[in-house]
């Protein structure tokens, strides 16, 4: 039939990446790089091709520096046709994005770089891409977008309803990331004003979440926080990582970050929702 609908084979789509900081791009295990995995993905799927990696840095106004430290993380694994695709893309850029292997959403002002990428058409892009084999990572604020939904940068007590905005819903869990410091406070807030059967996972600072094509996260590297509202009641469990071999673990030291440079005209960046890099 003309209008029959076909659904995308599991074996296209890949697992998402959500990433509380860009630590874990630099991390090594007892297996070597912890990107090394990225490649395993890809070279399962598509042996032999020159992979490509996309970069958006909405969340961040495009800075350069940061776009820096992710081209050096994927020249870890021999990946070095790399692209910033910007916030006002061109052509050329979609056409890149369209073709990437990898799409990473950088870290910064979540809303902000939510309400660019919808503005600008990449949020459809990255739906369509994900869904024709692209491997998708988020950093900080990018793992939040890639999750069910955002909120504006307020006090946790102070968040109203019309703070939260629906993300891009790839990972059916609302995301938080580096807050372990509060006991995921925030979290347990977001997940218990959802209602029934909302769940929230807490990713903390230095670790990262795998969600995989079979529904299950896996934590990597420092143990995730689980949320669920069930009948009623906020509940919480955790997920451990593997037990590391301690004497294998060779963490590496990210790039430093360079100074931005003085701009020639002053300009107001939004200060709403912002995040760790």
């Amino acid at each position: 039939m003309d209008n029959e609908i076909k659904e995308t084979p599991k074996s296209v789509i890949k697992p998402i990446f959500l990433l509380a900081d860009s630590q874990i791009l630099f991390w090594n295990d007892s297996q070597g790089p912890f990107l090394n995995r990225l490649r395993n993905l890809l070279e399962e799927a598509k042996p032999g091709k020159e992979y490509k990696a996309a970069y958006i840095g909405a969340s961040n106004g495009d800075k350069p520096e940061y776009y820096e430290i992710f081209e050096s993380a994927m020249k870890q694994v021999n990946i070095t046709r790399c692209r910033m695709i910007p916030s006002n893309p061109e052509a050329d850029d979609f056409e890149f994005l369209t073709d990437a292997d990898i799409i990473l959403l950088a870290g910064g002002d979540t809303r902000t770089g939510w309400d660019i990428i919808n503005e600008n058409g990449i949020q459809e892009k990255l739906v369509e891409c994900y869904y024709n084999g692209a491997v998708m990572m988020g950093v900080s604020a990018g793992a939040v977008q890639l999750g069910l939904k955002g909120w504006s940068d307020r006090q946790d007590n102070d968040l109203e309803p019309a703070d939260y905005f629906t993300t891009m819903q790839l990972v059916p869990i609302i995301v938080d990331v580096h807050d372990e410091e509060n006991s995921w406070h925030r979290l347990g807030k977001i997940v218990a004003e959802g209602g029934q059967y909302t769940h929230g996972l807490g990713v903390p600072t230095g670790g990262a979440a795998i969600y995989h094509t079979d529904g299950a996260y896996e934590a990597v590297r420092h143990t995730l926080t689980e949320f669920f509202y069930i009948d009623e009641q906020l509940k919480q469990s955790l997920i451990l990582p593997p037990k590391p071999d301690e004497e294998s673990e060779k963490p590496v030291a990210a790039p430093k970050k360079k100074r931005p440079s003085k701009p020639k005209t002053s300009t107001k960046a939004k200060k709403s929702g912002a995040r760790k890099n």
